[in-house]
C-alpha cells in the first residue's frame, strides 16, 4: 500500500504526466498479449514487412492472422484501466498517452485523440502500401475471406492493416511527438508493457533519464525494472482505478 500511496503523491504533484501502455492494459478486454508468458508470439511467428511486400504467401499469412483476431478486436471494449486514464485526463494530469497497442481501446474509452500516439499503428484502418490511402478494414477483410488473396487498393497497391510490422519504419512524426512529451514530462508511468521493444520503450526511459519519477505497473518483470522509482506488480484493472480514485479523493 505504501508504494501505491507514493504513486498517488507523484500524481498529485505532477502536471505533465506521460503514460506509456502495452498489451497488458488490454488483456482485461480480451485482447491477447504478445510477449508475456502466454503471449501470441510463443505460438506464431510474425511476418516481416519485407516478406509481406515480396511474397504473396507471406501476405496471405499476414491477413490470415489478422482475420483470426478481427472479430475479437471489433467486439473488445475498454476496461477499468482504460477508463481510469480517461479520468486522469479529465483531472488535467495527462499530457500524452503513448501506446504500443493497435486495438484502439484508448480512443473508445474516451481519451482525446490529440493526446493519443499509436506508435505501432492501428487495426482500425488498412493502408495502401503504394499511395498511402487509409480506409476502414471491413471491405478488405471481406475480400480476403472470399479470395484468400491479399486485398488491393483502387490504385493497384497492396493493402495491409495500418500497423507497424517487424522491419517496417516507425512513424517519424509520432515518435518525435512522443519524445517531445518525454522531454517535458514531470512523471512517467508505464502500464502493461515488458518495455523490451525499441524504439518505443525509449520514450518513457527518456523521461526517467531527465529526472522524472518513473512508475512501472505490470504483471511480470520488465526491461526497465531497475530504472523504476516505484514498481508495482499486479493487475492493471485493479491497481490503476484504485490509484486514480485515491487521487480524486485527496
Amino acid at each position: 500500500m505504501k508504494n501505491v500511496e507514493r504513486v498517488v503523491s507523484f500524481l498529485k504533484e505532477a502536471n505533465n504526466v506521460l503514460v506509456f501502455t502495452g498489451a497488458g492494459i488490454s488483456t482485461g478486454s480480451g485482447i491477447p498479449d504478445f510477449r508475456g508468458p502466454q503471449g501470441v508470439w510463443k505460438s506464431r511467428q510474425p511476418v516481416y514487412y519485407d516478406e509481406f511486400m515480396a511474397d504473396e504467401a507471406k501476405r496471405v499469412e499476414h491477413w490470415d492472422y489478422k482475420l483470426e483476431g478481427y472479430e475479437g478486436f471489433k467486439q473488445a471494449r475498454p476496461n477499468a484501466a482504460h477508463l481510469a486514464l480517461v479520468d486522469l485526463e479529465r483531472m488535467g494530469k495527462l499530457d500524452m498517452l503513448v501506446t504500443q497497442n493497435i486495438d484502439g481501446l484508448h480512443h473508445r474509452a474516451g481519451n482525446s485523440s490529440d493526446r493519443i500516439l499509436e506508435v505501432h499503428g492501428t487495426n482500425r484502418q488498412v493502408e495502401c502500401q503504394t499511395c498511402g490511402q487509409l480506409s476502414g478494414p471491413a471491405p478488405a477483410f471481406e475480400e480476403f475471406q472470399k479470395t484468400r488473396r491479399c486485398p488491393r487498393c483502387s490504385c493497384g497497391g497492396l493493402l495491409k492493416t495500418a500497423t507497424i510490422s517487424f522491419g517496417q519504419a516507425m512513424p517519424s512524426e509520432l515518435m518525435q511527438r512522443a519524445f517531445e512529451a518525454a522531454e517535458r514530462a514531470d512523471l512517467a508511468i508505464s502500464l502493461g508493457s515488458t518495455l523490451s521493444v525499441e524504439p518505443a520503450a525509449s520514450v518513457p526511459r527518456r523521461a526517467a533519464q531527465n529526472g522524472a519519477p518513473y512508475v512501472i505497473i505490470n504483471s511480470g518483470e520488465t526491461s526497465h525494472d531497475r530504472l523504476a522509482t516505484v514498481r508495482l506488480e499486479g493487475e492493471l484493472c485493479e491497481i490503476l482505478p484504485r490509484i486514480v480514485t485515491m487521487l480524486r479523493d485527496e
